[in-house]
């Protein structure tokens, strides 16, 4: 069986564009549908973020409204209080990624906070990449790849990938809100962006590069990698 690291944000907040700070963190589901995916299939799972923090769930993807309903919302609570991982993340600092056969990233509006200018995320990534491992990024979690680019060009250009587009993030409220938009800077990176429909799931597999959309894409994410595990 596999290894698995899932690196989250430490951020419980996301800065906007007037100084407001946004509270938010990791997005429920796209932890919970992945985390169930690998785990089920007898997979292990170790949860990393920035100086080894707890991560924080961002409230409003609790809510019943974004899970389908209360059964669904109920069913999300479930998995993250029994995904005792959660509780206990390694520093990213700490990581080798030697130790894990793949790496996946869940979203939610705290990666555009924190992993988008951690160099070692940044560094964590790119020898991801290198190694050939499955790397899976769903929803704003992409924005971690911008850290790959501070000393240079980013090995992800010209990688086929998607994320949360900018026709979300104004359905979303943040577009005229945000300090920058992810699709913008994922084109400005020199990756090959590819947009679906808002809000339906959406993946892009380019070699070892798996990518989801939006919330809807975490579950079909996480089972196209399994494919590869």
């Amino acid at each position: 069986m596999a290894n698995i690291l899932f690196v989250l944000t430490g951020s419980d907040h996301w800065t906007l564009a007037d100084g407001t700070e946004h509270p938010t963190g990791y997005w429920a589901e796209e932890f919970a549908a992945p985390y169930a995916a690998f785990t089920g299939a007898g997979h292990t799972i170790t949860v990393a973020t920035p100086a080894g923090v707890i991560p924080t769930v961002d409230q409003g993807s609790l809510a019943p409204e974004v899970n389908g309903g209360p059964e669904g919302a109920a069913a999300v609570a479930e998995i993250l209080s029994g995904a005792t991982e959660l509780q206990n993340p390694t520093p990213l600092d700490k990581v080798d990624v030697a130790d894990y056969d793949a790496v996946f990233y869940p979203g939610g509006h705290g990666p555009m906070q924190d992993l988008a200018v951690d160099p070692v995320s940044g560094t964590l990534l790119t020898d991801t990449l290198a190694a050939g491992k499955p790397l899976g990024i769903v929803c704003h979690a992409p924005a971690a790849l911008l850290a790959t680019a501070e000393s240079g060009t980013s090995p992800f250009a010209g990688y086929r990938l998607t994320g949360f587009s900018n026709a979300e993030e104004t359905q979303a409220g943040f577009a005229d809100k945000a300090k920058w938009l992810l699709q913008d800077r994922l084109i400005a990176l020199g990756a090959d962006y590819r947009e679906g429909d808002a809000w339906a799931p959406h993946i892009e597999v380019d070699r070892n590069l798996y990518t989801g959309q939006n919330p809807a894409s975490s579950a079909p994410l996480a089972t196209e990698m399994l494919t590869a595990l």
